[in-house]
């Protein structure tokens, strides 16, 4: 497929530039995606933005997040939750493919899929974080009983969440694990949406975000942040945890987010792919 330009592969813009964006776009600008090359980013600091693309191979345009579905054939989200609409929407009526990193503002613009079967785009949801996404789809195609997800993670990765603030639940200076939100995936993607979009992604894989059910430890022993799914279906029975090194630049992403987003931009194009 040719991109902007006349040049062959496809054509990626990234909207935000913190460290999920920034490693996603220096993968692209390296030429480490094989028929992917980077066409422009947006962020909220354009200033410093432009400074850090000036030192890229191959400078690309600094532009707003609605301008970017005009620039490239994918557009990969990774903004906070309140700028989604701004980027999802305008690459979805464009008919691109679009990569969101803020799954749990996807459910609250679920309009996006019906739009995305009129215009042609195609919505991608990285695996981000989680684990066993395959299989958790796999099962879906039969039945499902009940899928759980009990995220633990340091508290000052949890400090500040709405939920948090609204209901006056404390977790510095925690000296033991506190459970600080039990309920449905949908629920806690609001209350937490800086810290469990993993959540809404295993919801969307699964038996949806209503009925997939959500607890969250704010736990000082630990040093990573941890997700367990547990399955209960009539095709496998399955328990799945992960721990993830949280990236330095912000504790509430764990560095292995950036890495599924540069996987699942792979496999657009790759000859080869694995796994479901």
């Amino acid at each position: 497929m040719s991109g902007a330009g006349g040049a062959t592969g496809l054509t990626v813009a990234v909207g935000g530039m913190g460290a999920i964006g920034l490693a996603v776009a220096r993968a692209l600008d390296e030429g480490r995606i094989e028929g992917l090359r980077l066409a422009a980013v947006s962020a909220r600091d354009t200033a410093k933005a432009e400074r850090t693309v000036a030192g890229f191979r191959s400078p690309v345009p600094v532009t707003t997040l609605g301008d970017l579905a005009e620039r490239a054939e994918v557009v990969v989200e990774c903004v906070p939750a309140a700028a989604f609409a701004d980027i999802a929407g305008p690459a979805v009526d464009r008919g691109r493919i679009f990569l969101p990193i803020s799954v749990g503002a996807l459910l609250r613009h679920m309009d996006l899929v019906d739009r995305a079967r009129t215009s042609g785009a195609r919505i991608i949801v990285p695996t981000g974080a989680l684990i066993g996404l395959d299989a958790v789809r796999a099962a879906a195609e039969g039945s499902i009983r009940e899928v759980r997800l009990v995220t633990r993670k340091p508290p000052r990765g949890l400090v500040g969440a709405p939920y948090l603030v609204e209901h006056g639940i404390e977790v510095e200076g925690l000296t033991e694990a506190k459970r600080v939100f039990e309920g449905s995936a949908r629920d806690g993607a609001a209350g937490f949406p800086a810290n469990v979009n993993v959540a809404a992604a295993l919801s969307l894989a699964g038996i949806g975000p209503d009925a997939t059910r959500l607890e969250i430890w704010a736990d000082p022993a630990m040093t990573r942040n941890q997700h367990t799914i547990t399955v209960d279906a009539d095709s496998a029975r399955f328990t799945m945890t992960i721990e993830n090194v949280p990236s330095e630049e912000n504790p509430r992403t764990g560095k292995i987010t950036a890495l599924s987003v540069i996987a699942a931009l792979r496999r657009l194009t790759a000859p080869l792919v694995a796994g479901t």
